[in-house]
């Protein structure tokens, strides 16, 4: 789609200059120093997880089991015998704290079992899986080639992040690929800063089909060359002609590889898993094309159109921009959901261009001049700061096109975490991630998946049958991803499932995202994440209802996975909460709570040796838990406020301090009074000879402290702390100087105003005297003001 109004649309796409790649390093951001503990490793893991053992089934099944009777038998011990003995007699504070005890330390126990209960149905599909060989996956395409779009939404990320997102989604081995860089900057910055970001970002899609012209013309003339002869007998140098072509192309992605500056460690990545990845994959091809030739081997030709095609697909893919924020009549709302509903609801349609006084929009058109937005059968949904391995789509799609899955609405691969990060907060961040793909992968066995936004294949009718639309001021509002909270994609999920759609993880790693590198932007991440599951929770009544209207069983363990999924964090806050700060009873603490966990304990450590990371970081995650329990439940706090107040939370940007991302003072500031607290809780105990609430916590202060130390950093918390007490004394300061100015512009505000000419034609007497204007805010969507010549949004016509 194009809709520039000065310029021809394929003069947008085509004049751009030669293609830079990123060799200059001033534009490129710094890699933080390397520190001591960082992650070692190159190599991400396989993409097919080795079979597990069936020692290791077995003893999955007695975690579950041992856990599930050493918790009774605790429950046992602790309320029904004491209740027959007539202990809580005349003793209701100590009724009271036993029944807050065993409540906290049973929300505890229950997410540790539904770990044990999700891993064991992960380590089900690892050993059931088997990879689809090539060829199958090749012939289902040659009569089917259902077109799949790509949606990459974008806040002010790095450009050369997201050039490399953009080439890892060209580079997908699909035909009929088109590639949308969703830009939702201000259309109109004016920091120099931002101004060039943002137009660097518009020039990636003309730059990278510049990058692309080469191969894509090579290998589309050579497919249209092989189907023209195809009719005539084969040519005996058939196989050595497709086989130099092999060659050649792996010789073309080395050479790209080599251009590649490599900063960091996801700049390895790219270059490693993606170029050079595909260029020995190629480089395979043909030798065996070779190997065939001299052992006299046949190769049916439609096995040859196919590896034709392959080379063709792999490099004809279509990469285009579109920026909604320069359109009044599509929603401005300032989250990512929204910006893809924007697009998404202009697939299929034709519009023209239209200046109004409110702004430009687009309008419903079917004349010869008229824009037309591509529909697609399958979206691909992914983040700007993630990449997917060359086989993603191919695979993925390939399990959808089955006839079993007609109702399969989203599958996708839950994303990995980078290796070979440079710091140790990232490397500890990234293995809950990985440890997450085990979770995701086990609620997939037990028919409990969520969609995990960073990136997943969806088929499109499956979010036409769950679309919401309303009229704006005469502008059609279309949401297909729910945007009541920052989980958009969770909440997305129980819609489908509520309308009968299903979901699921394939058994694969094909995807992986970047992981934050320190603890300002991790605190951002984890607030995210904690906030929105209590509102979405009260849904899964009504996909459990919806079932069973249906026919279909419900499983009480997928209802509780989904639970556990939704609500863990805030009851899991809380308890560590009362655990960390309430004096409980030494008489209620018994081995048994102790015993429980230690299945939990013990499987995720062999969960993260098979990871590729160490058993000891089971401990290094717990203490980046403890000093990250402010930030969870800040986010839980936020839902309860929505729900509350029934107004959506927005999503703030924390400023950048010196390639870091400052934390907020609160966050900052709050290790330091865990680790505080923790240490005269010690001394207390100590002293009252509480021995077992004392080893509690002293083993809280010391792995508080090591995350203070080595992930958080005492230096970094400490400058943060300081900033955050600059700006609050300096914000409250500046508030007292604009008070009087904001007073002045209100009785200002309430001045009639006289509408101008235009707006009067264009929206009507009776709603220019209402005083709202474009721009006060009290539209739903922001209103732009028309650009005299303002840039193309779309550079693909």
């Amino acid at each position: 789609m194009s809709t520039s109004t000065d310029a021809s649309p394929t003069t947008a796409s085509t004049s751009a200059p030669a293609v830079t790649t990123p060799a200059d390093p001033a534009q490129r951001p710094s890699a933080p120093r390397r520190q001591w503990g960082a992650d070692p490793r190159h190599d991400p893991l396989p993409a097919v997880a080795s079979p597990v053992s069936d020692r290791a089934i077995a003893l999955g099944r007695l975690a579950v089991g041992f856990t599930v009777v050493a918790w009774v038998s605790y429950i046992v011990s602790s309320i029904v015998v004491r209740l027959v003995n007539r202990e809580f007699r005349g003793q209701s504070v100590l009724a009271g704290e036993t029944l807050v005890y065993v409540a906290i330390t049973s929300s505890l126990a229950f997410s540790c079992l539904m770990y044990l209960v999700a891993r064991q149905g992960a380590l089900y599909r690892t050993r059931a899986h088997r990879r689809v060989p090539r060829a199958v996956i090749d012939e289902s395409f040659a009569a089917d080639l259902p077109s799949m779009t790509v949606l990459v939404p974008s806040y002010r990320e790095e450009v050369a992040t997201v050039r490399m997102t953009l080439l890892s989604a060209l580079l997908q081995e699909y035909p009929a690929m088109r590639v949308v860089l969703l830009l939702d900057d201000p259309p109109h910055p004016s920091d120099p800063e931002h101004v060039a970001s943002l137009a660097a970002s518009r020039q990636l899609a003309a730059e990278l089909t510049v990058w692309l012209e080469e191969p894509r013309e090579r290998f589309t003339r050579k497919l249209a060359e092989y189907d023209a002869r195809a009719a005539q007998p084969q040519d005996p140098l058939e196989l050595d002609a497709l086989a130099s072509e092999f060659a050649w192309a792996s010789g073309w992605l080395l050479r790209r590889a080599a251009e590649e500056v490599v900063t960091d460690h996801v700049d390895r990545f790219f270059v490693e898993q993606i170029l050079v990845a595909l260029a020995d994959d190629f480089a395979a091809v043909g030798q065996a094309l070779a190997t065939a030739i001299d052992e006299g081997g046949e190769v049916p030709p439609a096995r040859i159109r196919q590896l034709y095609r392959r080379l063709a697909w792999t490099f004809q893919g279509e990469v285009t921009w579109f920026e909604r924020k320069m359109f009044a009549s599509l929603s401005n709302e300032a989250n990512k959901a929204m910006n893809l509903n924007s697009y998404i609801g202009l697939m299929g349609q034709s519009f023209e261009v239209r200046e109004t006084p409110q702004g430009r929009v687009l309008a419903p058109s079917d004349g010869p001049d008229a824009i037309e937005v591509p529909d697609a059968v399958f979206l691909l949904t992914l983040d700007a700061d993630s990449i997917v391995l060359p086989e993603y789509c191919l695979r993925l799609v390939h399990v959808m096109m089955r006839p079993e899955n007609a109702r399969l609405a989203v599958v996708q691969t839950p994303y990995s975490a980078f290796p070979g990060s440079s710091t140790r907060l990232e490397r500890i961040a990234g293995a809950t991630t990985d440890i997450q793909h085990i979770v995701h992968q086990g609620m997939s066995y037990y028919g409990s998946t969520f969609w995990v936004g960073a990136n997943a294949v969806i088929r499109k009718r499956a979010l036409d049958d769950i679309v919401e639309v309303e009229h704006v001021g005469g502008a059609e509002i279309r949401r297909y991803v729910m945007d009541r909270t920052v989980i958009e994609d969770t909440e997305s999920s129980l819609d489908l499932a509520t309308h009968g759609w299903q979901l699921l993880n394939y058994p694969e790693r094909l995807s992986y995202s970047a992981t934050p590198p320190d603890f300002g932007s991790l605190s951002i991440q984890r607030r995210r994440w904690a906030n929105g599951g209590l509102l979405i929770l009260p849904k899964l009544w009504g996909v459990r209802q919806s079932r069973m209207l249906r026919g279909e069983h419900s499983s009480h363990v997928t209802s509780m996975l989904r639970v556990n999924y939704l609500a863990s964090t805030c009851w899991s806050s809380i308890a560590l909460l009362f655990l960390l700060y309430f004096p409980f009873a030494s008489k209620l603490l018994s081995p048994m709570v102790l015993i429980v966990s230690v299945p939990y304990f013990l499987a995720m450590a062999s969960d993260l040796r098979r990871s590729g990371y160490r058993r000891s970081d089971m401990l290094r995650i717990y203490g980046l838990n403890l000093i990250l329990l402010p930030v969870n439940l800040a986010g839980v706090v936020k839902s309860i406020q929505q729900g509350i107040t029934g107004r959506r939370i927005p999503f703030a940007r924390t400023p950048k301090v010196a390639n870091r991302t400052a934390t907020p003072l609160l966050f900052a500031l709050s290790p330091l009074l865990i680790i505080g607290y923790s240490m005269l809780t010690v001394y207390r105990d100590v002293h009252q000879e509480y021995w077992v609430n004392a080893a509690f916590a002293l083993f809280n202060t010391l792995t508080a402290s090591y995350a203070l130390f080595a992930l958080m950093g005492l230096r970094h918390a400490l400058v943060d702390i300081g900033l955050g007490v600059w700006e609050h004394l300096h914000a409250s300061e500046d508030a007292s100087r604009v008070a009087p100015l904001s007073r002045r512009r209100k009785r200002a505000a309430q001045q009639p105003v006289q509408p101008q000419w235009d707006e009067v034609l264009y929206r009507g007497a009776a709603a220019t005297e209402t005083g709202q204007h474009p721009g006060d805010g009290t539209g739903s969507f922001r209103i732009m003001a028309a650009s005299a010549s303002p840039p193309p949004t779309d550079s693909g016509a």
